[in-house]
């Protein structure tokens, strides 16, 4: 009987321990938002990218060099390489080039400019209540984002498309919430360059 209390007491110890040393590891939800902002600005320090207000690149929606205005309602960062022709209008379907790399790591993630094959592409859906998109396959293509994350669209992608149309190059800086299903689980941000074909 004393053996079997002992070996009863030593096993809640050890289970005590065990729990106490895993929680060390963890991190708030608000301490990953924290490093996740840390990421970005470091990002935004080590490419030298001077920041713009709304307001200032509302007065003829263009970038210069390597400038992007930030957003900060959803605390996107948008470039505009080339503005492109015309503006997408809704159900129109949008093929698209990217590379997908880590803000934190700087590591390209995920990517389809090299496969001359295949373009990712989505339905573009806009109405006077939300802008959204999904992505889809057809026969015989990748589709590299759908693959890796499921349908939606982050709305890190649609939100250049006010500004900028057929043909355009950007680039973006993507905070979690604005990004895909595994960055918003993994509060992780993402910097995109994008290219967007009306088809």
């Amino acid at each position: 009987m004393k053996k079997q209390t002992l070996l009863l007491f030593s096993v809640l110890i050890m289970g005590c321990i065990f729990l106490q040393s895993c929680g060390k590891d963890t991190k708030t939800y608000a301490e990953m938002l924290a490093d996740e902002a840390n990421a970005v600005k470091d990002f935004v320090k080590k490419n030298d990218i001077k920041v713009i207000t709304p307001s200032e690149f509302l007065k003829d929606t263009t970038t210069i060099d390597n400038e992007y205005v930030l957003f900060p309602e959803s605390g996107i960062y948008l470039h505009i390489d080339k503005k492109g022709g015309k503006v997408p209008v809704s159900n129109d379907v949008i093929l698209t080039r990217f590379n997908e790399i880590s803000v934190a790591s700087g590591d390209t993630t995920l990517s389809n400019y090299y496969d001359n094959t295949s373009v990712d592409q989505f339905r573009y859906t806009k109405n006077s209540y939300s802008t959204y998109g999904m992505f889809f396959q057809e026969q015989n293509q990748q589709a590299y984002m759908l693959s890796a994350y499921g349908s939606a669209v982050p709305a890190g992608w649609l939100m250049p498309l006010q500004y900028v149309g057929d043909g355009a190059k950007v680039k973006v800086i993507v905070p979690s919430k604005q990004g895909h299903s595994t960055a918003q689980n993994y509060v992780t941000p993402y910097f995109y360059e994008i290219q967007y074909t009306i088809y």
